[in-house]
């Protein structure tokens, strides 16, 4: 009781300090190793000579803790002279040299294996670079670019080029078959930060997909080989009142994703597709955390094997396969508890009980296709997560889901990072 009572009254002490007008005499930013100080201060509202305002503050430290390179950040006020005061940010950093590696067995039966290198805080700037290279059978490299905040705190750019190869599955009505899928694309998009909550992305994306037939069944209406040439046009508006505290998320953030794809030729026609992705996380006691995801999309409705989205094991249902079917609609609910059983220093491990539910619309069907039993898919499940937490995102996952819906499967599912 006396512990909250003490709280309280700091707490109006400093409501009362910072309602008179106070002003910064100076701002100290303590704890960086690699990151720029004249980055972070570009990052932040809060300047010397400015007012002393406690929200701006809070919101400076939300800020700070969604970047990938702060792994925690608080701050302190200290009386100066008269009505000014010193203010002090402390920054623990990550670790933001992060290596990939991964290995698995690719659709074809051959041992594929991913490596990868990124850096999150390229010149103590908060750029991120880094690229992978990937052979399932054939090769595929990805490089990446994106500086937020390049231009001024509101502006800035990202830069993405990729030659992606892999064995793809189309499915038509009596059937499917494999397809050698080879997409090359070149993207830059904008980046602008209207405020603390609220960020767009806007840009194109120029990219040529091939299919090249292997195995399988076949349509006297979809080639065996073929090639074209496209524009995505891509939108992105991020509403995000999130919180973190290490592994540990608390809040609400909405993703809408828009994209036009223009294309000529006369298997596919120009298609549209939009989803939205709706989070929420709640903090339970010391070391609980609930958290939840809906995705709502549709796309335009073509008769096509080619529909937009899949159903995959690291996309949307753990346990389900990897890209068994695909759809012009979703509807999909990821909902778990997690829990951390293991804390020490920069080591943590979580276990986690979820369930994984959605359905589709057909390629051509209707909004009924939503209450379809044989496109309703449900998996509960249980996982763990080992967790470097000095180390963005340094968190190994392992989901086992076991399908309870009309032929279902199961299965493991490995991965990098929180699921969503």
């Amino acid at each position: 009781m006396r512990r909250i009572i003490i709280i309280l009254l700091s707490q109006l002490v400093t409501i009362l300090l910072f309602s008179q007008g106070s002003t910064i005499a100076t701002l100290d930013i303590r704890g960086l190793k690699k990151t720029k100080i004249s980055f972070i201060k570009n990052v932040i509202n809060t300047h010397s000579g400015g007012v002393l305002d406690s929200l701006q503050l809070d919101e400076d430290i939300i800020r700070l803790k969604r970047l990938p390179l702060v792994s925690h950040a608080t701050y302190q006020v200290i009386a100066h002279k008269g009505n000014s005061y010193n203010v002090i940010i402390d920054i623990e950093e990550n670790f933001t040299l992060i290596p990939t590696v991964n290995i698995w067995t690719a659709t074809n039966r051959q041992f594929a294996y991913k490596l990868g290198l990124y850096d999150f805080n390229l010149l103590g700037k908060g750029i991120a670079f880094g690229g992978f290279y990937q052979n399932n059978g054939y090769d595929t490299y990805s490089i990446n670019l994106r500086a937020p905040y390049l231009f001024n705190n509101q502006w800035g750019i990202a830069i993405n080029h990729q030659n992606w190869k892999s064995e793809e599955p189309l499915y038509f009505n009596n059937g499917s078959a494999n397809y050698l899928y080879n997409n090359r694309s070149f993207e830059v998009l904008g980046l602008f930060e209207l405020n603390f909550n609220h960020k767009f992305q806007f840009g194109v994306n120029i990219f040529t997909e091939k299919y090249k037939y292997i195995t399988g069944l076949t349509a006297d209406d979809i080639p065996t080989n073929f090639e074209v040439d496209k524009e995505l046009f891509k939108f992105i508006y991020d509403l995000d009142f999130l919180d973190y505290h290490y592994q540990y998320v608390n809040g609400f953030r909405s993703l809408l994703y828009v994209q036009y794809v223009t294309t000529e030729n006369v298997y596919q026609d120009d298609f549209f597709i939009a989803w939205n992705d709706f989070f929420y996380y709640k903090r339970i006691g010391e070391k609980g955390n609930w958290a939840n995801r809906l995705r709502l999309g549709l796309s335009t409705n073509n008769e096509s094997p080619f529909a937009p989205f899949s159903v995959d094991n690291n996309l949307n249902i753990r346990g389900v396969g990897n890209l068994i079917d695909r759809g012009t609609g979703v509807i999909v609910l990821n909902t778990e508890y997690r829990h951390t059983l293991i804390q020490k220093g920069w080591f943590a491990m979580q276990t986690n009980v979820f369930l994984d539910a959605g359905t589709w619309r057909n390629p051509g069907g209707d909004f009924s296709d939503f209450a379809n039993a044989q496109n309703i898919r449900m998996y509960p499940g249980l996982g763990l997560r080992f967790m470097h937490t000095k180390i963005f995102n340094a968190i190994f996952r392992i989901d086992y889901g076991y399908g309870i819906t009309e032929n279902a499967s199961r299965g493991i599912v490995f991965g990098i990072g929180q699921y969503f």
